[in-house]
């Protein structure tokens, strides 16, 4: 059995770990931009929502909630927002 380094982990291994059990604590949650497939309207939504987020534009629903992160409706594309 290969001993692992504790110091230097593998981003793999990191990303397994719990959240508050890794080498640097960080959130699973993230906002991001999701865009529209019929208008190509952009709305911020937060990834793990409660509630059903629907398209300002158009009134379709982007994204579904579940018991953790949302399921984005079929044809709806997003990007991470990073830290700025």
């Amino acid at each position: 059995m290969p001993l692992k380094d504790l110091l230097h982990p593998s981003a793999t291994d990191e990303k397994r770990t719990h959240k508050l059990k890794r080498l640097v604590q960080s959130p699973n949650s993230f906002f991001m931009d999701v865009r529209c497939d019929n208008c190509f309207n952009i709305t911020t939504v937060f990834s793990h929502a409660q509630t059903v987020v629907v398209c300002t534009g158009c009134a379709m629903a982007l994204c579904q909630p579940t018991g953790g992160r949302t399921r984005l409706t079929d044809g709806c594309k997003y990007r991470i927002k990073r830290d700025s």
